[in-house]
């Protein structure tokens, strides 16, 4: 649906209204997967603890401050969703936080990904405790996947930054100009390889923890 709907609001010849519209569809399409990428998190510990991977280290109590965190994460998200665009001091610091929170997991992921894709076994014994031989590099994929879903969004964020003042001058001025055009077009069309990569890392992740 943001991919589709992003079509129509790149379209100089529909008129303004017409675009508006097609831009709350995009932006409402679009928190789905933020949320869904958030609740992964949490999710992914949960079944992590309760799998034979964790070696008993992740008791159940330890859930409660992780489910805290993704929650208070999940708020956020949505705060900064439906402030649609808004600059006040608190959604500044929303947005803030929300991107410090997200280099940790991107740090923190494909880090662990990485140094389970690399160490195998030994790795996953080391953090674990246990004798590890179920090679779990599998594990270190999918979660290395996650933490480039996390990177790839970050960069959505920042090839986006045109759009926004191209957006305003646009609906203020009521005209469509070439200048205006390239900041909206041309912002959504560099963002467009970040999405693809999104896709393959979240298809390959439920590949991979399928077979």
């Amino acid at each position: 649906g943001t991919y589709y709907s992003s079509r129509y609001v790149m379209k100089p010849e529909l008129g303004i209204e017409a675009r508006q519209t097609a831009l709350k569809i995009m932006s409402f399409c679009d928190v789905f997967p933020r949320i869904c990428l958030v609740l992964f998190l949490p999710s992914g510990i949960t079944l992590l603890a309760l799998g034979p991977y964790s070696g008993g280290r992740l008791a159940t109590w330890m859930l409660v401050p992780i489910w805290i965190f993704g929650l208070a994460w999940l708020w956020m998200v949505i705060t900064e969703y439906r402030s649609h665009g808004a600059a006040s001091p608190r959604i500044v610091w929303i947005r803030r936080i929300d991107l410090w929170i997200r280099y940790a997991v991107i740090a923190g992921t494909i880090g662990f990904g990485l140094a389970i894709l690399i160490g195998g076994d030994a790795v996953a014994s080391g953090l674990s405790g246990l004798d590890v031989t179920s090679n779990p590099r599998w594990l270190g994929l999918k979660v290395a996947m996650y933490g480039t879903a996390i990177l790839c969004g970050v960069m959505i964020r920042r090839d986006l930054r045109p759009f926004g003042p191209s957006w305003v001058a646009l609906v203020t001025s009521g005209t469509s100009t070439p200048e205006v055009e390239a900041g909206i077009g041309g912002a959504i069309e560099r963002s467009e390889k970040w999405v693809y990569v999104i896709w393959v890392c979240v298809i390959g992740a439920a590949v991979v923890g399928i077979v």
